[in-house]
């Protein structure tokens, strides 16, 4: 079992209390949504996109959305991270505060039988500087109970996992409590491989206490949304990693097994590259596979599509 190396921050803050004040109550009722808004196709949701209709999304969208933020509740709210267009910031660091463990066990999930409190599922990609996926990047999360208390005894609610080959990860624990002085908030060191470790943690919506934590950073919020009384959220990691962008989309792939020339563009149809569809009373070739979605329709994407 790989450990992940503890770093120092530098930044030194008194004892985070134990003491549990506000416990997790139940799931909140869903927020409301407006009409679809409009939004700016980038490198990195292309991507993601394409790791979405390679390989079987992660566990809590099944069913749901082939993007891991396609569920964003407000879409004027902060960006997860900053937008990776071949070499923006990565994401931002925060100190570990003073309940950080190391050797904690490899798992993908935090919960234990008969731990009280709302199950959380949070999912997302390991990108680097280039906006590529990092294989093999190490996780390790930790965070309070419903009662706003850290195990610091054994590893209640403590684990590390690493990306698979899409650079993806997921994790199942329950909601955090609150605890005085800070809002809810999970955990997290990060690190590609024989690349230095990030220490941050992540913020939820809506929370009253974000106004006054000053720790707090937007940056950092998870997307977040309710389902059957469990939660769902979604996070992105960006790091400092260099990496080379690749090749762009280049010429129109040879089409193999496509459709027929004149099929409707069609929302939530994972298309393959290649696959042939007419749009706007014209003719589009795919050039990278993706899952559609209203905003993604051609001409508006030339980066999925090429006109014929």
């Amino acid at each position: 079992m790989r450990e992940p190396d503890r770093t120092a921050d530098g930044v030194l803050r008194p004892a985070e209390p134990t003491e549990p004040t506000d416990p997790v109550g139940t799931a909140r009722p869903a927020e409301p949504t407006g009409p679809a808004q409009p939004h700016r196709i980038t490198r990195k949701a292309v991507l993601r996109a394409a790791l979405a209709a390679t390989a079987a999304v992660p566990v809590a969208l099944i069913g749901g959305p082939a993007l891991a933020r396609t569920f964003t509740p407000d879409p004027g709210a902060w960006p997860l991270t900053p937008e990776c267009d071949d070499g923006d910031h990565p994401t931002p660091e925060q100190t570990e505060g003073p309940y950080f463990k190391p050797h904690s066990p490899e798992r993908t999930s935090l919960l234990e039988p008969g731990m009280p409190g709302t199950r959380l599922t949070v999912t997302g990609y390991v990108f680097g500087r280039a906006c590529r996926p990092v294989t093999g990047a190490l996780l390790d999360f930790w965070q309070a109970d419903v009662n706003g208390a850290y195990d610091n005894t054994r590893f209640r609610l403590r684990g590390h996992q690493f990306t698979d080959s899409r650079g993806s990860f997921a994790l199942t624990t329950i909601v955090p409590g609150l605890y005085p002085g800070r809002t809810r908030h999970l955990h997290v060191k990060v690190q590609a491989p024989g690349r230095p470790v990030l220490t941050t943690q992540l913020y939820f919506p809506n929370e009253p206490r974000n106004n006054t934590d000053s720790i707090f950073d937007p940056r950092l919020l998870m997307t977040v949304r309710d389902a059957g009384g469990a939660r769902e959220a979604a996070f992105d990691f960006v790091l400092d990693v260099p990496q080379d962008p690749g090749p762009g989309p280049g010429p129109s792939p040879t089409p193999t097994g496509t459709p027929p020339a004149g099929t409707p563009w069609a929302v939530g149809t994972a298309y393959r590259a290649g696959d042939r569809v007419t749009h706007g009373g014209r003719g589009y070739v795919c050039l990278q596979p993706h899952t559609a979605q209203r905003g993604w329709e051609p001409p508006s994407v030339p980066a999925l599509w090429r006109a014929l």
